[in-house]
């Protein structure tokens, strides 16, 4: 069997977000349900935010000062940020009944997932057991799995043909593979060329990461309810995350388990038919897809120009503005990912999404985007740009208590006066504010676990009492660590308003615990800003040392909770103890059994250039690569460079490691694609 199957190629038009699509069909009213919604999560917002304003107002009096004003200014946007999460849970009251039609289904699907520098073993394990999955479905005749792979590294590239080549062998689903040359457009780019090359060979195709997978059912659902509906373009499930070991990925994977499902039914009630794309454990309807999703580049250079990295956000309102209906299935299970395994993993993650939303700023005036799709972006923007927002106000309210300490106040400003201006400032006003605003933010985690005793959740992840003392464990971490990526994440703004690009680094999978010279070095800023505001309140406001404790001890300890946090060791103590467990740790999913089973049986990725030299002396491995290369095609001049380049010092090599040492990265992975030049090298003497 070929790499690759025959090409099929379909139209990807780029589009152009300043004039509007050609609109084929129109979806239907949203209906009563949603817009109520709609109502709720927006509305409540906004009446919260101006009910902020107005109590905030009155706690300055009738004349507010510059400072006081510019406090008013903060505070609103983030009363309304912590109002928004409230009256999004109270809109999931309003979320849909869905369910799996029964009937005919004879959609082509494709289930793709895009690979950049990954463990090969972990990620094509996991499309073997779905390959197995899908047979008991019975979608093995219907159904193919493509590896789209972006990797540079030679390496890495052996990595990925040899456990490809030894997945296929007991696979009862054709899997494909397909390396390209070139990295242009990063991810969407990657998805791209697929859909020009092969796409018209598909009906629907099932969107993954490298550590996400799809139980069988749910793809069978899936496809069932997106062949139901001609109007569907892209259905988006809520993937549960599994596989951390740290105390940092159990803790946002136990927050994710009890809390997820629920804002999950609150997005999909005020979303409706406009929903939004996370990237990954999605089906898409491929002639859609390739009609409305064919990215432009932004003009100018990153970080705001060129590729537009969070293409997902893009790709669902370009499929709206087009008359598709997009929609968040909150009720299908059956779907995982990894989690980032440290704090710091996850800042490295979190560039790269900060640079992506901002991007949306330039395209908030696509013409035709439908409001819901212009929420998703001011909601995605505002998930970082709170963190300045935030960081200013705090900076604002010390500087506002600081100039009321040390100055006098002037009682008679105007010579002429008779009655003199007495100081305004509203304390228990401004307390039960702040006792609003801790409310609305602890309210939804004390909701969702107190649902979660409702059901078999907390049963199956050891009980009501474990389950509610995860839930403080998981807001105390929480509270340590929020301070520490406000910092982190305002720098990365500054970072990206300054003009620098996050590049393309593969995404860290499986962390280790950093030493103490890494996370002191990415943490004495943090640690120095808390001492020093310790040291100035001490001194000038003891009592405000009681409020901004939670913030100065994040801060201060930040060190030894990146560092400690990352630690599987405090994980496995967590877990023993029934701390964030969860229910897919107690009981395992049959198809992440079965994928843990399935790379145990792969060739475990080389780090090496030692796997070169195995292809050399195993026959075996070689016809293996050689199987998953691609036909030979003509090649641009430049892209031709490197194998000439290799082609003359393999001629003058004696030996096969002698030839490996002379080739540059690019003339290595120029030998490792071509089955010519391999065989040209492994007839040299090992």
């Amino acid at each position: 069997m070929d790499a690759v199957p025959p090409e099929a190629p379909l139209a990807m038009p780029v589009q152009d977000f300043r004039h509007k699509p050609t609109i084929r069909q129109r979806v239907r009213f949203d209906g009563v349900k949603v817009w109520l919604a709609r109502l709720i999560a927006f509305g409540g917002a906004a009446a919260i935010a101006a009910i902020g304003f107005s109590q905030m107002l009155q706690t300055f009096g009738d004349r507010p000062t510059p400072m006081q004003w510019a406090l008013l200014i903060l505070f609103v946007p983030t009363f309304g940020w912590v109002g928004f999460s409230f009256c999004s849970v109270l809109a999931g009251l309003f979320a849909p009944r869905l369910s799996t039609p029964d009937g005919p289904n004879d959609a082509r699907v494709v289930v793709v997932m895009p690979v950049y520098h990954e463990d090969t073993a972990e990620s094509i394990g996991l499309l073997s057991a779905l390959a197995q999955e899908l047979q008991r479905e019975g979608m093995a005749q219907r159904t193919e799995i493509f590896v789209l792979s972006d990797s540079r590294d030679p390496v890495m590239a052996v990595n990925e043909t040899l456990a490809i080549a030894t997945a296929r062998e007991t696979s009862p689903v054709p899997i494909w593979y397909r390396r390209r040359m070139t990295n242009e457009d990063r991810k969407s780019g990657n998805l791209a060329e697929f859909v020009r090359r092969w796409g018209g060979r598909y009906d629907q195709m099932v969107v993954l990461d490298a550590d996400s997978i799809l139980a069988g059912k749910t793809v069978r659902e899936l496809s069932a309810r997106m062949n139901a509906d001609p109007q569907m373009g892209l259905i988006q499930t809520m993937p549960i995350l599994v596989g951390g070991e740290t105390i940092f990925a159990r803790q946002i994977q136990f927050a994710g388990r009890v809390y997820g499902p629920m804002i999950a039914r609150a997005v999909s009630a005020w979303s409706g038919n406009s929903g939004n794309y996370w990237g990954h454990n999605a089906i898409i309807r491929m002639s859609a897809f390739a009609e409305a999703c064919g990215l432009p580049r932004l003009p100018g250079k990153p970080p705001f120009g060129g590729t537009i990295l969070s293409h997902d956000f893009v790709e669902a309102a370009a499929l709206c503005r087009a008359g598709w209906k997009v929609r968040l299935d909150h009720d299908l299970r059956g779907s995982y990912e990894g989690s980032p395994p440290t704090l710091l993993d996850m800042a490295a993650r979190e560039r790269r999404w900060a640079q992506g939303n901002l991007q949306h700023a330039r395209l908030l005036r696509m013409r035709g985007m439908r409001p819901v799709s212009f929420a998703h972006f001011i909601i995605g923007m505002l998930g970082f740009v709170m963190s300045p927002i935030w960081l200013t106000l705090l900076m604002v309210g010390l500087t506002l208590s600081f100039t009321v300490l040390l100055s006098t106040p002037e009682y008679f400003p105007n010579a002429y006066q008779m009655f003199p201006n007495w100081p305004v400032f509203d304390a228990q006003r401004m307390f039960w504010l702040f006792v609003a605003a801790m409310s609305f933010l602890l309210l939804p985690k004390m909701i969702a676990t107190f649902r979660a005793w409702l059901r078999p959740l907390a049963r199956e992840s050891g009980g009501p009492v474990r389950i509610f003392a995860s839930a403080i464990f998981e807001n105390l971490l929480s509270a340590l660590i929020a301070p520490v990526q406000m910092l982190i994440q305002t720098r990365q703004i500054y970072e990206i308003l300054r003009g620098r690009d996050s590049g393309w680094q593969a995404q860290v999978r499986a962390g280790s615990m950093p030493d103490w010279g890494v996370v002191i070095r990415r943490h004495w800023i943090h640690v120095l800003v808390g001492v020093v505001t310790v040291a100035v309140l001490a001194r000038f406001s003891p009592w405000q040392l009681v409020w901004l404790s939670p913030i100065l001890a994040g801060l201060i300890l930040s060190p030894l909770t990146s560092r400690y946090s990352a630690s599987p060791v405090f994980g496995r103590w967590a877990r023993m103890r029934g701390l964030l467990v969860t229910p897919e740790e107690r009981d395992p999913p049959a198809i992440l059994t079965a994928a843990h089973a399935a790379a145990r049986n792969l060739p475990r990725p080389a780090s090496d250039k030692s796997i070169l030299l195995d292809l050399g002396r195993d026959p075996d491995l070689m016809a293996r690569h050689i199987s998953m290369l691609p036909p030979a095609r003509p090649l641009p001049a430049a892209q031709r460079l490197p194998q000439i380049t290799a082609e003359a010092k393999i001629a003058n090599a004696a030996t096969q490691s002698e030839a490996l040492s002379f080739l540059t990265k690019e003339e290595t992975d120029a030998l490792v694609s071509h089955a010519a030049l391999l065989e040209q090298w492994s007839a040299l003497p090992q």
